[in-house]
């Protein structure tokens, strides 16, 4: 440890910038922070680096950045051949977080050194938007820079496929042994081949291709609902405000101090619209103005989170809540005889809701693991098949969502879109005005069709080497004992190969149990895999709320007790 430290504070292969910031460290006093900061090297996983910022091989900087960017062209030039590198190229792309540029920029150098084209975004933007550049420029990869609702000291790294989609786990274990062949700091060249980068800005393609995927064409609705909109200091206030204005949503109100871009998200404790404390400023001024729906999206844009107008108050939709509205609203909407086979893609961590809502209407659902990196996926098996003639994956896919806020309506993109989401949550919602209701009132209708459900998520974060391990043996004792559910019915370990769909084969594996129990009700527990935390989803089915949440409160205390996290 203290051998690395030493060569980070004195190398100069780093700069002065990082040796002043380590020097600063007292070897003694502050042991625990050296550790923290060398004890590994930020893994590159199959969801790219995340982690703090700062200098350390266990960090977010300059150099953990050039050496993710070296084994990634490594991988590109062997794959696809300098010519295609040089001539198709890297899309490049940022968010609004601290040295996000800064680190788009380090990327863009390191590949056009080793001779490959590079367009970076000309301003900070949705992720989906560079999932959708990397299809529109005919990339062979792309590359953003973003940790996604993380707080603010926390900034990340995601590599996408020449299909837009991030990478799932068999090309990532390829890039991953390219990334750890990068032994030497030294070797990275920073400095770069200017000709070869390039600015680009697509916005107005991208709402384009989201506008496409529109389902509602009330315009004088359209005008009579009253949004409050932020971006809590993120990519999403250009094209989410565009979006809207352009699909005839004239009465949207900003957040104005939420709309300034600022990677030290000043005004929340975390800009992760799952949370209700980041919607707080929206919703004191919708308020103040009486507006409808409040929408949230997060720093990158990937995910959105709504607030609803009630009786009661402003009530915060559930990432499950919403996808189920979103099935019911984009099925109820859709000409499916212009479809041969439609299909719609959930994870398993999602609440089987949508999927009822799916199956009443006919339409084959798929189930991947958590990630959205394998509803993109699904995307382009569905999309290769139609080509090569594979009738067994010749679908169409319609819609695809996660419990965590993220949907994807449309394929221009291969990852979830806040933007094209939140054309669709405004357009529903003011439909259901229209009709004399709220979302909360349809919420209410497809309980009465289908079953209460009521859904939830623990995330418990354990810290440094102790934590990493004390994580590691819950999952071990859970899968060496019995079931701590009375009413198990089902136990399913995606560590061990797990049968996907006819055609599909099988998921990849990941650390993930899930606990089904008679009459429907579920639980499933998973490390996360770009924090140090654990997570325990819930989802509860029963006759009614008070039934359903006595249950989950149950069930919750089992679990803390059993995970000895009481």
């Amino acid at each position: 440890m203290n051998k690395k430290y030493n060569f980070w504070t004195t190398s100069p292969i780093f700069d002065a910038q990082t040796r002043a910031e380590l020097a600063l460290l007292d070897p003694v006093r502050d042991a625990a922070e050296i550790e923290d900061r060398f004890y590994r090297d930020l893994e590159f996983g199959t969801g790219g680096l995340r982690g703090v910022m700062g200098a350390g091989t266990n960090r977010m900087n300059k150099y953990t950045v050039g050496k993710a960017t070296r084994g990634l062209g490594k991988y590109l030039l062997d794959t696809f051949g300098a010519k295609a590198c040089r001539t198709r190229g890297v899309v490049v792309g940022y968010d609004t977080r601290n040295n996000s540029r800064d680190f788009a920029d380090v990327t863009a150098s390191v590949l056009s050194g080793m001779g490959i084209r590079v367009r970076v975004h000309s301003d900070a933007r949705p992720t989906p938007q560079l999932s959708f550049s990397v299809k529109y420029f005919g990339a062979v990869a792309g590359v953003v820079i973003t940790a996604s609702h993380n707080s603010k000291e926390y900034n990340g790294y995601k590599v996408y496929d020449e299909f837009g989609c991030q990478l799932v786990p068999d090309k990532a274990e390829r890039v991953i042994a390219y990334v750890n062949g990068v032994e030497d700091y030294g070797e990275i060249d920073f400095d770069g081949d200017s000709s070869l980068i390039n600015t680009v800005d697509v916005t107005d393609e991208f709402v384009n291709a989201v506008l496409k995927q529109s389902r509602y064409s009330d315009t004088a609705a359209k005008t009579n609902l009253h949004v409050v909109y932020t971006p809590l200091h993120g990519t999403g206030n250009v094209p989410v405000s565009t979006a809207l204005t352009r699909d005839g949503f004239t009465n949207v109100a900003k957040v104005a101090s939420q709309s300034i871009p600022d990677g030290d998200f000043p005004t929340v404790q975390s800009p992760n619209p799952e949370d209700r404390r980041a919607l707080l400023m929206g919703i004191a001024q919708a308020e103040e103005t009486d507006a409808d729906i409040v929408l949230g999206t997060d720093p990158d844009c990937d995910r959105v989170g709504a607030a609803v107008k009630t009786g009661d108050g402003y009530k915060l939709l559930t990432g499950n809540q919403t996808g189920a509205l979103l099935m019911d609203f984009i099925l109820s909407h859709t000409d499916m005889d212009v479809y041969s086979r439609p299909a719609v893609v959930k994870t398993v961590v999602t609440s089987e809701l949508g999927a009822e809502i799916a199956k009443k209407h006919g339409i084959t659902v798929f189930s991947t693991l958590t990630g959205f990196k394998y509803i993109g996926e699904k995307i382009t098996q569905f999309e290769e098949a139609k080509q090569t003639g594979n009738e067994a994956r010749d679908y169409d896919f319609l819609f695809g969502y996660e419990e965590s806020y993220g949907y994807l309506a449309g394929t221009h993109a291969r990852d979830k879109d806040a933007a094209v989401a939140s054309v669709l949550i405004c357009e529903m919602a003011a439909e259901a005005k229209a009709a004399g209701k709220t979302l909360c009132d349809k919420m209410d209708e497809l309980y009465r069709e289908y079953g209460f459900y009521l859904d939830a998520l623990d995330s418990f974060t354990l810290k440094g080497v102790d934590g990493a391990e004390r994580i590691k043996s819950m999952m071990k004792s859970l899968r060496s004992g019995e079931p701590p559910f009375e009413d198990t019915k089902a136990v399913t370990d995606y560590s061990a190969p797990v049968p996907a769909e006819p055609g599909f084969g099988e998921l990849p594996t990941s650390d993930v149990l899930k606990y089904t129990l008679e009459g429907g009700s579920w639980i499933a527990i998973r490390p996360s895999g770009t924090e140090p935390k654990i997570k325990i989803y819930y989802s509860i089915r029963d006759e009614d709320r008070a039934a359903a949440e006595q249950k989950l409160k149950n069930i919750r205390g089992t679990v803390k007790k059993t995970l000895g996290l009481e």
